[in-house]
């Protein structure tokens, strides 16, 4: 990640209380283990496609799945990736414009996510990686701009991307992955001042 930022470094209230509650949930449920303790926060309690908690007014629960994460790892890497994505774009936009951005992509994310695999997930890493692609969106269209994505980070996160994918990993929101890093790069379209993206 480079950014040319005027007082990088500034505190980015969004950033920081979205680390700490998935901080607080995460220990709160042994990462995980205690099931029971992570009930109120996935995005359904029943198998199936019907969302019948949602259905009956408990809309939070489209977005609260990224706040669950399953181990030490999980929570590290994802909280690393939003506190260095998701504070260049709260100190560039505000904090309003990253609350709407992780919203988005959170919501896309983990209903995609539930069609695919069912309603026991959970991560903030749909939203890296759509953070991840609105930055690389905005830097592609806008080369001069604050906001600029490393082409080694780019390949990095794809490498990653592809493993996950492959099931070497392990058991991984990949349709979470796979739509957040898509609602990014259309939101990152959306709210460029410029729009050609070959030159």
């Amino acid at each position: 990640m480079k950014y040319n930022l005027p007082g990088r470094g500034r505190i980015t209230p969004l950033t920081l209380t979205l680390i700490v509650i998935c901080v607080i949930i995460a220990l709160a449920s042994s990462f995980g283990g205690n099931i029971e303790a992570i009930f109120p926060f996935l995005i359904s309690q029943v198998p199936g496609t019907q969302l019948p908690e949602i259905r009956t007014g408990e809309i939070w629960r489209l977005i609260t799945p990224i706040f669950i994460h399953f181990g030490i790892i999980h929570i590290l890497f994802n909280s690393l990736w939003l506190y260095d994505l998701g504070g260049a774009i709260e100190q560039l936009k505000g904090s309003p414009h990253l609350g709407m951005l992780i919203g988005i992509i959170g919501v896309c994310s983990n209903l995609a996510e539930y069609y695919w695999s069912g309603p026991l997930f959970g991560g903030m890493s749909g939203v890296v990686y759509g953070l991840l692609g609105y930055v690389w969106i905005l830097g592609r269209l806008n080369p001069r701009g604050p906001l600029q994505l490393h082409p080694q980070i780019a390949i990095m996160m794809m490498i990653w991307f592809v493993l996950c994918w492959s099931g070497l990993i392990g058991s991984i929101a990949n349709m979470a992955h796979t739509v957040g890093l898509v609602s990014g790069l259309l939101l990152g379209y959306v709210f460029s001042p410029n729009k050609k993206l070959f030159r």
